[in-house]
């Protein structure tokens, strides 16, 4: 059967989003890329460092209330919905609940055929990524790098240590395609 979804689950600053844009170049046909921080960034004002919505800690934590739920409820509806209607699409996410947040998407995803990839990245070189970037609270990556993992399996595992996202795109593209990743 044919991936209709691809979720890439990571830390802050794993390198997920490089890994999307390649995937957009090297997967056959269109595919429509849709992340948490898109998602988080479309959030009303209101809700962005408030007690329903979404807080960031100074450590690097994150904290989501009954209102951010029920819009991240909508939003992986929505994206089902495009894939129920055709769409191939990418999803960029952090799964900052464990296997709770896995469970969230294979409930929206329900009978589509998703492909499941863990992008994993040494907690130092996320945090040096993420000092680079400048964009994420200090500290976050660290934080992240092993929890968004912990219960979950994949079908296919990239880590961008010291690996390119072209790389590890055109890994998770073979498992797509069912053809062998080109020699490194």
């Amino acid at each position: 059967m044919t991936t209709q979804v691809i979720v890439l689950n990571g830390g802050s600053s794993s390198g997920k989003s490089g890994i999307v844009r390649c995937l957009q170049e090297v997967l056959p046909g269109p595919w429509m890329a849709f992340g948490v921080d898109s998602f988080v960034e479309a959030l009303p004002a209101k809700l962005q460092g408030s007690e329903g919505g979404i807080t960031f800690a100074t450590d690097g934590g994150v904290s989501v209330g009954a209102e951010f739920r029920a819009l991240d409820a909508a939003w992986t509806e929505g994206i089902a919905a495009m894939a129920r209607a055709g769409a191939g699409i990418v999803v960029d996410d952090v799964f900052l609940g464990g296997a709770a947040s896995r469970q969230r998407w294979e409930k929206a995803l329900a009978g589509l055929t998703v492909l499941w990839v863990g992008v994993r990245c040494d907690a130092e070189v996320a945090a040096g990524r993420e000092i680079a970037r400048g964009d994420r609270v200090k500290g976050m990556s660290a934080s992240q790098a092993l929890v968004v993992h912990e219960g979950i399996s994949y079908d296919v595992e990239v880590d961008t240590t010291h690996t390119e996202s072209l790389e590890c795109a055109r890994v998770i593209a073979a498992q797509v395609t069912g053809t062998p990743a080109p020699p490194r």
